[in-house]
C-alpha cells in the first residue's frame, strides 16, 4: 500500500494532492499540466516537497515533519519513462542486468528469465538498443526496472513517446506484467483507453489536485458539463461475456444481460470477461425497438438521470438491464423532441466502429474459441 499526502507550491504551480493505491494498476489520470508527474518524481525522491509524509507498505519514504528522507536509491522503486533511457553501448541483455546489481541479492525475488518470457524478449538479448523498435525498447525498459525487484513500479506515460502501431502492441505485455508480478504499480497517463484497459482504480488530477478517486467505471464517468473537454471525455464501463467469435466479419459478439455487444477484432476466449470502454459521445438513444439500423449494439435501459445545463448538451445515466449503467450524451433539444425524462424505457445504440478495441480489458478466463 502507498500512502502520499503532499504539498509542493512553485511560482506558477501549486501541488496539493492526497491519495492510496494497493495492488494492481492505479492510473493517475488527467490532462497535461496538472500534477500526474509531479507526483510520480515525489513519490522516486527525485523531488522534494514543502510539506509532506508518503509511506510504502510499513516504511516511511518521506516525512518532512519527523525529517525523514529515504534517498532515491534506498527506496526500492523501479521507474520506467517515455524515454527507454537504455545504454546505447551495452547489449540489451547488459542493460537489463543493469540494475540488478545494485539489489541484494536476498532481495531478488523477480527471476531473469521470468521478466524475459513475459515480456517477450528472449530474441532481442544480444542486440543494441539502436536496433531495436520503439516499443522494443521500452519492453526492455520495463523489462530493467522489473529485475531490480521493486516494491512498487512507477510507469510515467510509457507509451506517450510510441506511435500507435507500437502502443498497441506493448499493452499486452503490460497486462500480463501486472497480472503475474503481483506488484503495485503507479501508472501515468491521459489515454483513456489505457486507463480503462490496464487499471483497477484511477486517482483523477486537475489543477495539482486530486478530484476524483475510484474504480475506472466511477471516475471516468464522473464528468460534468463545465467544458466540452469533460463532455467529450465522458465514458462508461460495461461487462459481459465472450459470446461469439464472427472471424468472417472480424468482429466478437459480447452477452450482457441488456444485450448484446459487438466489439471490433477477435479478442479473448469464449466464456472469457470483457469490459468494454464506450464513450458517452457514442451513445445514441432509441424510444422502443430502433427497427432496421446498422447499429449492432443495442441495449435495453431505463434512464436514471438527467444532468442538462444552459449549453446544447445533456448527460443521460441509463440503469442497463443487470445492474450496470451507461452514460450517454445528447442535445437537449433531441431529449425534449424525444420526450425522454427520467424512468423512460430506452435502447442505448452503439455503433461498433466507435468502439477504441485498445481498451478492451480482459478479466476473466474462458475456453479457446
Amino acid at each position: 500500500m502507498i500512502s502520499f499526502d503532499c504539498c509542493w507550491q512553485r511560482p506558477d504551480f501549486r501541488f496539493e494532492a492526497a491519495f492510496e493505491a494497493g495492488a494492481g494498476i492505479t492510473a493517475l489520470f488527467g490532462p497535461s499540466g496538472s500534477g500526474k508527474s509531479t507526483a510520480i518524481r515525489l513519490i522516486a525522491g527525485l523531488d522534494r516537497p514543502d510539506r509532506g509524509r508518503i509511506t510504502l507498505d510499513d516504511t516511511v519514504l518521506l516525512d518532512t515533519a519527523a525529517g525523514t528522507d529515504v534517498p532515491p536509491h534506498a527506496r526500492r522503486i523501479g521507474l520506467v519513462f517515455q524515454d527507454a533511457l537504455l545504454f546505447p553501448h551495452l547489449s540489451v541483455k547488459a542493460n537489463l542486468t543493469y540494475g540488478r546489481w545494485f539489489t541484494d541479492k536476498a532481495e531478488r525475488r523477480i527471476g531473469f528469465d521470468a521478466v524475459i518470457e513475459v515480456l517477450g524478449i528472449g530474441h532481442l538479448l544480444d542486440r543494441r538498443p539502436a536496433t531495436l523498435s520503439g516499443g522494443e525498447r521500452q519492453r526492455v525498459a520495463i523489462g530493467r526496472a522489473l529485475l531490480t525487484s521493486p516494491r512498487l513500479l512507477l510507469m510515467d506515460e510509457p507509451l506517450a513517446a510510441l506511435d500507435e502501431a507500437r502502443k498497441y502492441e506493448i499493452l499486452p505485455f503490460i497486462e500480463r506484467l501486472r497480472d503475474e508480478f503481483a506488484l503495485p504499480i503507479l501508472y501515468v497517463s491521459h489515454a483513456v483507453e489505457e486507463v480503462t484497459r490496464l487499471a483497477s482504480r484511477v486517482v483523477r488530477f486537475e489543477a495539482g489536485r486530486v478530484v476524483a478517486t475510484g474504480t475506472p467505471s466511477e471516475v471516468l464517468a464522473a464528468v460534468g458539463l463545465g467544458s466540452t473537454a469533460e463532455r467529450l471525455a465522458a465514458l462508461s464501463l460495461v461487462t459481459g461475456t465472450i459470446a461469439r467469435h464472427r472471424p468472417d466479419f472480424a468482429v466478437t459478439e459480447i452477452a450482457h444481460p441488456a444485450g448484446t455487444l459487438t466489439v471490433p477484432g477477435l479478442v479473448g476466449s469464449l466464456g472469457q470477461t470483457l469490459r468494454v470502454a464506450i464513450r458517452a459521445t457514442d451513445v445514441a438513444l432509441a424510444v422502443g425497438h430502433p427497427g432496421q439500423v446498422s447499429v449492432r449494439t443495442q441495449l435495453a435501459g431505463t434512464i436514471a438521470a438527467v444532468d442538462a445545463g444552459e449549453g446544447p448538451a445533456a448527460m443521460v445515466t441509463i440503469a442497463l438491464a443487470g445492474g450496470e449503467r451507461l452514460v450517454a450524451s445528447a442535445t437537449r433539444l433531441a431529449l425534449a423532441d424525444l420526450g425522454l425524462d427520467v424512468g423512460d424505457r430506452v435502447t442505448a445504440l452503439v455503433k461498433s466502429v466507435a468502439i477504441d478495441e485498445r481498451g478492451l480489458s480482459r478479466i476473466g478466463t474462458g475456453t479457446t474459441g
